[in-house]
């Protein structure tokens, strides 16, 4: 797609936002004078009846007009307050995924091309939709096997959506690079970065057999766990386009008086939940990242089972550590400890004092206690920690940040089922348990252990290292004695990109200025 056409599409996006109202409820604060006008310009081209409502209702409305990818996108920076900031963060959490459904028969050929058979050779029966996703809908199905017959659901995806997408993501980049260009005060929270990693997360999402894999992997690792697992994937059903999963008899967890009239234990629920997600995160470094109230069922045995897995979150050996040891300095007032594991981690630049770091960690921890245990939050504290180190210039993490805000639903969810939860006594099985395996004489065992074979893969490719090693040094001699040369083609290629470049983007700020001048003289 042309430089032209997202730029077209960007002028699109913020006349909407514009005309919903979305844009006059920002803060103006701090702006400089002519953004102060657009705002104030913003608000006088606003629709009548936004003018009584919610921030929260302008901007679903918004984004609900803008479709589907836009819809995925405000789910995305739901998860990244450091983005967007908290509150907004808080009013895109409660955008919600329903989209119209799309006829069966279109269900019928996709899944049919996704699978390469015909739909009677697959399922015995194949019912209408249920639930409709930006991404994808949902059907009944019955499978019929030898001797035996079973319910499934049928997640099948979207059409067209790869290629509205794509369309779309063309319009965010320009957004984030527009927003580098102008705003350098928020080149620290690497828009662009952040637009790669939703167009990473949402392929993942597009391409069900993925899906279907982190539903595989969860329920190896969560086999053994009391009161928590996720649906079968039937893998002879299952395709680029098509997931078909075990058929879920249960009540939703958004259903608190369902549940408790099915006699279930809210407040073990609750525990079980949060135990469940601590488990996932540290023990196994992999955890759903979507674990909202309309992502969880409670069984007839009263097991939770969590279901839509397109968003998953990792941590590697050192997150899980950082988390742990972080959280350990809290409940042990240990504030060095804790600004010392930033350090050492990486995440706050070395040019900072560890003591005046600790002295902003004790700000956050000191006011914790004394104040009774279940009105502490684990969520509001790792976000008060992210405030800070802000002010620190750590820069974003992505993995650490998905953990927070899936920290923050869990934790919430789980005061819905329990207002007296107490977070902390209900995580210690866990995160004690934890943190008595690896920071402590387990931990020098297990360093020794990895590090012994990180040597032993060191040795093993030492020949290779030193013959790459002997070709660079050659090339760098032969380049400090010649010199580092183009050929002719070379040169001409990075020209004509050059020229290309410099004529598309004056061609795109001809054509946005013609745009809102027409709007202009249509409002007139």
């Amino acid at each position: 797609m042309s430089i032209v056409g997202a730029y077209l599409r960007l002028v699109r996006v913020g006349w909407v936002l514009v005309r919903e109202g979305v844009v006059s409820t920002l803060p103006a604060d701090g702006l400089p004078p002519l953004a102060r006008t657009v705002h104030a310009v913003a608000g006088l081209l606003a629709r009548r009846r936004a003018a009584g409502e919610e921030r929260g209702t302008r901007l679903a409305r918004a984004i609900e007009r803008l479709g589907p990818s836009y819809v995925k996108m405000g789910q995305f920076l739901a998860t990244r307050p450091d983005v967007v900031g908290a509150e907004i963060a808080v009013d895109l959490s409660a955008l919600q995924d329903r989209m119209a459904t799309f006829p069966r028969e279109s269900a019928v050929a996709i899944v049919e091309a996704s699978l390469g058979r015909p739909l009677d050779d697959l399922y015995a029966e194949f019912g209408e939709p249920i639930a409709a996703a930006s991404i994808a809908q949902v059907h009944p199905a019955t499978v019929r096997d030898a001797t035996t017959e079973r319910r499934v659901a049928v997640k099948v995806i979207r059409p067209g959506v790869r290629q509205r997408f794509a369309h779309d993501l063309e319009a965010m980049y320009a957004a984030a690079r527009l927003q580098e260009t102008f705003l350098p005060d928020t080149r620290r929270l690497k828009p662009v970065e952040v637009t790669r990693t939703l167009e990473q997360t949402t392929k993942v999402e597009m391409d069900l057999r993925l899906e279907a894999a982190a539903l595989s992997e969860l329920g190896e690792n969560t086999r053994d766990d009391p009161g928590f697992r996720v649906p079968k994937v039937d893998w002879e059903r299952t395709g680029r386009d098509v997931v078909t999963m075990e058929w879920i008899d249960g009540i939703k967890m958004s259903n608190i008086e369902g549940l408790r009239a099915a006699g279930h234990d809210l407040d073990r629920l609750a525990d079980t939940l949060i135990q469940s997600f601590l488990r996932h995160t540290l023990r196994d470094g992999f955890f759903h990242a979507d674990m909202h109230q309309g992502n969880l069922f409670v069984d007839p045995e009263g097991v939770i089972v969590a279901v839509d897995m397109g968003i998953v979150g990792r941590l590697g050996k050192k997150e899980r550590r950082f988390l742990a040891e972080i959280l350990y300095g809290f409940i042990t007032r240990d504030y060095q400890r804790v600004a010392d594991v930033h350090f050492e981690a990486g995440y706050v630049p070395a040019r900072h004092n560890t003591a005046s770091f600790a002295q902003a960690i004790r700000a956050i921890g000191e006011p914790i206690h004394g104040q009774p245990a279940e009105t502490i939050s684990m969520a509001k504290l790792l976000t008060l920690l992210f405030e800070v180190t802000e002010l620190f210039d750590m820069e974003t993490r992505t993995e650490l940040v998905m953990l927070q805000k899936t920290m923050v639903v869990v934790e919430g969810v789980a005061r819905t089922l329990n207002p007296r939860f107490n977070m902390w006594k209900a995580a210690e099985p866990v995160v004690g348990g934890w943190i008595r395996d690896n920071l402590g004489p387990k931990r020098l065992l297990t360093d020794l252990r990895d590090g012994a074979h990180a040597a032993l893969r060191l040795a093993e490719a030492a020949p290779e290292i030193a013959a790459r090693a002997e070709k660079l040094s050659l090339e760098i001699t032969a380049m400090t004695e010649k010199g580092l040369r183009f050929d002719a083609e070379t040169a001409e290629a990075i020209g004509r990109a050059e020229a290309r470049h410099s004529r598309s983007g004056r061609m795109a700020l001809w054509v946005i200025a013609a745009t809102l001048l027409y709007i202009a003289w249509q409002l007139a």
